[in-house]
Order: structure tokens, then C-alpha cells, then sequence
């Protein structure tokens, strides 16, 4: 077994990760880790992430364009005024992701289906379940926000370190954690270090 390691004996999760590149490939042996409880999985790329999150935008979007078709429509009918059409407008850049995120509670909406995701629980692994409106909030106005603030300070010199707080949530690469398990490796306590 060849596990890089200067000085120390291998960690558990060096011994999975030099042991199921036969059967992950080496990019995916790479990605796995362990939840807080001890249970393995391959963490979805990078590419991956952004490709479901750009699904999910682009499909907010939408419902948020088919929103103010809708509104417009009614507003043409003459049955609410101006101020009305406006909340209507703005109250569905905040109403369309909730609604989606009705969709995500087994943490796959449309994007992670496509890029073969899924939007877990750090702590086990599990599904996100009623937060999942709230998930899909972050993913679809929060986190562009939060990327367009961290960039305005990044331009302007300021500290582009991540906000504090602890990550609750991680995406998982479906197959690959499939293939983990199917190849013995479920959880990080199971796994023997060598002496």
C-alpha cells in the first residue's frame, strides 16, 4: 500500500483513499471522506457543484420570469395596481426558491439529478429533508450575494477569508459513493492502521 505520509503512520482515510482507486479512479479515491459520524463518501467536484447549482439558478429564474408573466397578466386585467405588481415582483425572488426547494428535501432538484449530486447532512450523511426550502434559498439568492460581496472586496483589497461558522451541508458524488460502499468501505472506524 502506498499512502504519502512523512514521519507518521497513514491515517484511515489515507488507507481508503490509496485503497479504492481501483475501483473510484484516482480523482474520485481522492475526494472521499468521512462524515461527523464515521460513514464514508466521495465528495462531489467542484465541476460537478457548479454544474447542479447552475442548473437550480437557471431554473429559478425561470420560475421567477413565469412569475412575472403571471403578475404582468393579472396587472393587465387591471385587477392590482402598480405597488401591488412591484411586491409581486420582488416577494418572487424570494417565494420562487422556497418553492423549488419543496422539490429538494431528498437533496436532488433538478441540478443535482443532472450532475449526479446530492445536498446531504454533514453530520451522517442524511437527507436534508424540511430545510430543504431554506437550502434552496442559500443555493439560489444567498450564495450569488455572498460571491458578488466577497468579490466587491476582493477588487477593493479587502479580506476575502470565508465567513465563520461551521459547514452543515456538503454535496456528495452519488455513484461514487455507491461504488465505495459496494467496494467494503462504509465507514472510517472499520478501517484497520496498520502498526
Amino acid at each position: 500500500m502506498v499512502v504519502p505520509h512523512v514521519g507518521r503512520a497513514p491515517s484511515r482515510l489515507e488507507i481508503v483513499r490509496s485503497e479504492v482507486v481501483h475501483a473510484l479512479g484516482k480523482a474520485d479515491a481522492g475526494q472521499v471522506e468521512a462524515f461527523e459520524d464515521g460513514t464514508l463518501y466521495v465528495r462531489a467536484g467542484s465541476w460537478s457543484q457548479l454544474w447542479a447549482w447552475l442548473v437550480d439558478f437557471v431554473i429559478y429564474l425561470l420560475g421567477v420570469a413565469v412569475g412575472i408573466v403571471v403578475a404582468s397578466l393579472v396587472y393587465n386585467a387591471g385587477t392590482i395596481d402598480d405597488t401591488q405588481l412591484v411586491l409581486c415582483w420582488l416577494g418572487l425572488l424570494f417565494l420562487v426558491p422556497p418553492l423549488y426547494g419543496l422539490f429538494y428535501g431528498n437533496g436532488r432538484a433538478v441540478g443535482a439529478v443532472l450532475a449526479g449530486t446530492r445536498l446531504v447532512r454533514t453530520a451522517d450523511g442524511s437527507r436534508i429533508g424540511l430545510k430543504a426550502p431554506w437550502a434552496m434559498m442559500i443555493r439560489t439568492v444567498l450564495l450569488p450575494l455572498l460571491i458578488f460581496v466577497f468579490l466587491a472586496g476582493a477588487l477593493s483589497g479587502g479580506v476575502t477569508s470565508g465567513p465563520p461558522g461551521r459547514l452543515v451541508r456538503t454535496s456528495v458524488n452519488d455513484r461514487g459513493t455507491r461504488l465505495l460502499h459496494a467496494a467494503g468501505f462504509r465507514r472510517l472506524d472499520d478501517v484497520r492502521v496498520p502498526h
